[in-house]
């Protein structure tokens, strides 16, 4: 997969690979997600992606990522999400 937005390619740790499969989410939404969710930085290369998809009853699905070396590594995916911090 790559990211139009960010401009790299969007690699899966393990972990988020073990999440996608638990919680129902493939590649097209984690595209979409990454493309078109809102963003909130925790540094200038953490950060957070999170979107609320009508079809689905989890509330937001966000990723927890790393901008490194020129990827985009998505570390987790979680669901029933609620943003703790001000955007």
């Amino acid at each position: 997969m790559r990211s139009a937005r960010f401009n790299c390619a969007i690699v899966l740790t393990d972990h988020a690979k073990r999440r996608m499969a638990e919680r129902n989410i493939d590649e097209s939404l984690i595209l979409l997600l990454v493309e078109t969710g809102e963003v909130r930085h925790q540094d200038a290369r953490r950060f957070w992606i999170a979107k609320h998809f009508a079809e689905r009853s989890d509330n937001l699905i966000c990723a927890a990522v790393v901008k490194d070396n020129g990827l985009l590594v998505i570390k987790t995916l979680m669901h029933h999400f609620v943003w703790s911090i001000s955007p």
